[in-house]
């Protein structure tokens, strides 16, 4: 594949729309601290997620082995 030869170039120059941003900007401590309240319960959230998968694959793992044990034994009975 061939290399690229030129790099890409990005302005610096803001679009002539960016006279709100000031406003936009007196928003953004309240949006922020309502992503931190959702970040922080999204968190939590993953921490109760993969306690509970862990617990599943505990049984999961724990089912298995109680299976074996009960083929191993059946195969023990005489025929």
């Amino acid at each position: 594949m061939a290399e690229r030869t030129t790099s890409k170039v990005t302005s610096k120059v803001k679009p002539a729309g960016t006279a709100k941003a000031p406003a936009k900007a007196a928003a953004k401590p309240a949006a922020g601290g309502a992503l931190g309240l959702e970040n922080a319960r999204l968190k939590s959230d993953l921490a109760e997620a993969l306690e509970r998968i862990a617990d599943l694959e505990m049984k999961q793992a724990d089912i298995v082995n109680r299976i074996d044990r009960v083929i191993d034994s059946l195969q023990k009975l005489p025929d």
